[in-house]
């Protein structure tokens, strides 16, 4: 029997992907159209039954961003949208779902009074931030964030790209913690009508790690996540469909619930029809 009594406790991230396998993981931009509005948003996707939710802090050079998230953000920097006043907004929100920041290194570094990512990450746990998404961060120089992030308890996401293999996949799965954010394709976020025949390769690609894999960048539809939890996934992405209702509906918060609804209904649907499929697959004959 393997001795796990050392083992390091599960985070509250991964415990909750783990605990409501399939996990629905949303995210909204923290100031769209302003912090009190992001703050009734954020309660809407709670009751709609997100299980994590991403609170992207905006900055200026967004790179791994299509044009409906990057048009979020500058409405967000426009309403004036600042770290403190994002950090602001999550002491002030109560949420079933834990909370992640998904937001560019440069932010993070430039935080306190001089270039340090401590002050960042300490500010973050006070708050009750539960992990940090740094899409612009490659694993190989990631060490000092790593550290500051594991001495104050929260989770350090990376994103896993279907081009990502060999050494630098084993670096970044050494690297990781609470889930692997698995870029169901190339380019950058936005809702898609379809899902990339990349994100089965890439789920294939990681099922020998022991972490949670939650599948991001394309999806905006209930069907979308049956099919992503069908081919492996733990859980599923989505931004940009939210982030579309944010600047379209007449009522955001109650269509944000309801689009939240949705989407767990098809990540269920995917998770009932594998028990479904092992359930019909015949034993196999005794010799």
């Amino acid at each position: 029997m393997t001795d796990d009594s050392n083992a390091a406790p599960e985070s509250d991230i991964e415990t909750a992907i783990r605990e409501n396998d399939p996990a629905l993981i949303t995210y909204i931009t923290a100031g769209d159209p302003s912090l009190e509005d992001t703050k009734r948003y954020v309660e809407a996707l709670d009751r709609g039954g997100s299980d994590l939710i991403e609170l992207g802090l905006p900055f200026s050079e967004p790179v791994a961003e299509g044009a409906t998230i990057q048009a979020a953000i500058n409405r967000a920097l426009d309403a004036g949208t600042t770290p403190e006043g994002f950090f602001e907004l999550v002491d002030d929100l109560e949420t079933e779902a834990p909370l992640l920041v998904m937001t560019y290194y440069n932010m993070i570094l430039q935080y306190g009074s001089e270039p340090d990512v401590r002050p960042f990450v300490e500010r973050a746990a006070e708050a009750g931030l539960s992990g940090i998404i740094v899409p612009d961060l490659p694993a190989e120089e990631a060490d000092p964030l790593r550290e500051a992030c594991d001495d104050h308890g929260l989770d350090l996401v990376f994103i896993v790209a279907p081009t990502t293999e060999g050494e630098r996949l084993e670096t970044i799965m050494s690297q990781v913690s609470g889930f692997a954010y698995v870029q169901a394709r190339l380019g950058t976020t936005g809702a898609r009508a379809d899902v990339s025949t990349a994100t089965h390769e890439s789920l294939e690609r990681l099922s020998e790690y022991d972490v949670p894999k939650a599948v991001g960048f394309g999806v905006s539809e209930g069907d979308h996540a049956a099919e992503i939890i069908e081919a492996g996934a733990d859980g599923v992405i989505v931004g940009s469909a939210l982030i579309d209702i944010v600047a379209g509906s007449d009522d955001p918060a109650a269509d944000l619930e309801a689009k939240a609804e949705e989407l767990k209904r098809g990540a269920v649907r995917g998770a009932e029809s594998l028990t479904v499929d092992a359930e019909d697959t015949p034993e196999p004959e005794q010799p």
